[in-house]
């Protein structure tokens, strides 16, 4: 019986449990190895994608009546077969910089991540951003239809939720509620989506907008950093960490949420849309608001170089035990895509 299999045993016939621990989980706990950042974060990437593949079978789950052909091939597209896995890599790390358990990471990050593909695919639909391409591949509406796209978001963003609350991957009731709690609320109207919201009112959708430095930060705080920050704190519900422990990681994450998309930003100004796998150059066109507009190109990256070294001061207490926590904000500035 491998680790995983051990975590969950206490719940025997759950729908889509995973039969196989992907055979790179080779550390103590099960959680993923990697000699350096890059090879752990691909190894953590490859947990989760068999995590979620096994989650999205076609199989019928407990509770459920049918899983509909085209709305599970929607929903694979939408969800497999790329991206970083950045956020179910922070929560992942975080629980195993405190000790939890991998399999209640492992489900709590893929829970944030199943949000942020539903977040990606209503954000290419026509009426929002109308982008062609995803991951290198045609967007869910390109690929099927628009109503079922917005289908899929539906499903992906339920999905999350019923992961995070399946006694499962999370034995303990407050567990389970404190993830779903948090999580609504960065993805909810106060995080995620007015964020969204926001961002659509920036190009003057609704009316003449100019917003200045402080309206962009915050705009980009709940548009892309608070789930980046859940990100960190569901590894911190996870892990047990003490409220000092959990304010400073909530730190981290917040610094490292507004570095990353003041770096998704610079990339949408410099990097080509074969790198990006998707239309770059669009943020400009459509008059949104960026720290590059603000800021400019120079700083904009001085920004990103200090949000670093807020992430590195807030994981002081830790030393050395969290240097892939400082690589992951150091990588977030430094990426090409």
């Amino acid at each position: 019986m491998t680790s995983l299999q051990a975590e969950s045993a206490a719940s025997p016939g759950r729908p889509h449990a995973p039969s196989i621990l992907p055979s790179h989980a080779g550390t103590a706990g099960g959680y993923p190895d990697g000699a350096d950042f890059p090879a752990r974060l691909t190894a953590v990437a490859d947990a989760v994608e068999a995590f979620l593949a096994d989650r999205l079978g076609d199989g019928v789950g407990e509770g459920e009546i049918a899983r509909p052909p085209r709305l599970m091939q929607a929903m694979r597209h939408a969800v497999l077969g790329g991206g970083k896995r950045l956020r179910p890599f922070l929560t992942i790390e975080t629980a195993r910089l405190l000790g939890g358990p991998f399999a209640g990471a492992l489900a709590a990050g893929s829970g944030v991540e199943l949000v942020h593909c539903y977040s990606l695919v209503h954000d290419d639909l026509p009426a929002m951003d109308d982008d062609d391409l995803r991951r290198g591949k045609p967007t869910v509406h390109k690929a099927f239809d628009e109503a079922t796209a917005i289908l899929v978001g539906d499903a992906l963003l339920t999905l999350a939720f019923e992961i995070q609350a399946d006694p499962a991957w999370q034995a303990d009731p407050g567990v389970r509620a404190d993830l779903v709690l948090r999580t609504a609320r960065a993805a909810g109207l106060g995080g995620m989506v007015g964020g969204q919201l926001l961002d659509l009112g920036a190009e003057g959708r609704f009316g003449p907008a100019n917003l200045d430095v402080d309206a962009t930060l915050q705009l980009q705080a709940m548009k892309t950093g608070a789930l980046l920050a859940v990100s960190v704190e569901a590894g911190a519900i996870v892990g047990g960490a003490t409220a000092p422990e959990r304010a400073a990681l909530l730190a981290y994450g917040r610094a490292l949420g507004q570095a990353f998309q003041v770096a998704d930003d610079i990339l949408d100004r410099e990097a080509s849309a074969e790198a990006m796998g998707k239309r770059t150059g669009k943020d400009k066109a459509a008059g949104k608001a960026t720290l590059v507009d603000r800021l400019g190109l120079d700083g904009a990256r001085a920004e990103c170089e200090r949000l670093v070294g807020v992430c590195e001061a807030a994981l002081a207490p830790w030393g050395a035990a969290a240097e892939t926590l400082r690589e992951a904000a150091r990588f977030t500035v430094a990426r090409k895509t």
